[in-house]
């Protein structure tokens, strides 16, 4: 007689037949959320005549990264002539082609770490995320505390991104969506927010994806998705 939960059943059945999973296993990424980013990539591309996320040699700053699958996409579209840093707070195995860090990106060490894993420039192409809060069921704390995840990974791209860059953040529907949709308007020349195909329909995340980000803010925008 099994023990496991009618919950953690579901849950395997779901793994055994995804096929971002079996894909995944046969492309060799750590992760079926490797093709959340793949997607969002291609997205971009055909947004933009072609030019996704990537291009090679760029600098990609990851924060949220274990264990690692979009790590991988990143460091296989810049090539050997880009840098890919990478951080979570849990450890994560190393990844040909990224440098990998363990600690918390608010920690001025860990900063310093990340900023010099970026070359002499100290600026980086791309900034992605997908970082999200420990849930506690708590619904209000729950968005609180990812709202905070998103600004404070917005303020690092704006810090950090040269111009031009891109950024693409993990988000969840709250009181402060639309603000932070906002703050992010201001800095780069297009922002979309999107689910990619490989998000599981039950996920309540959403990926805000900015591009041509610009040193210095406009004035105001619209309050409008494109």
């Amino acid at each position: 007689m099994s023990n496991r939960r009618p919950s953690s059943a579901r849950w395997l059945e779901e793994h055994r037949n995804d096929p971002y999973v079996a894909a995944a296993r046969r492309d060799g990424y750590r992760s079926r959320a490797a093709y959340k980013l793949l997607e969002i990539d291609a997205s971009v591309a055909a947004r933009n005549v072609g030019k996704g996320l990537f291009r090679i040699g760029d600098t990609v700053v990851e924060l949220g990264a274990a264990p690692g699958g979009w790590t991988q996409v990143a460091a296989r579209r810049v090539g050997d002539q880009g840098r890919v840093v990478a951080v979570d707070l849990l450890p994560m195995d190393p990844i040909p082609g990224a440098l990998v860090l363990c600690g918390d990106f608010l920690d001025d060490a860990i900063l310093e770490q990340l900023r010099a894993g970026f070359g002499p420039s100290g600026q980086a192409d791309v900034l992605l995320s997908d970082m999200a809060p420990n849930m506690t069921g708590v619904r209000v704390a729950d968005q609180g505390r990812g709202s905070l995840l998103v600004e404070a990974a917005l303020d690092f791209a704006f810090a950090v991104l040269r111009p031009g860059g891109r950024v693409v953040l993990k988000m969840f529907q709250g009181p402060d969506f639309h603000d932070l949709v906002r703050m992010a308007r201001l800095r780069f020349t297009h922002v979309k927010v999107e689910k990619p195909p490989a998000s599981r329909d039950r996920s309540a995340e959403l990926y805000l994806i900015g591009t041509g980000f610009r040193a210095d803010p406009v004035a105001s925008h619209e309050d409008l998705l494109d």
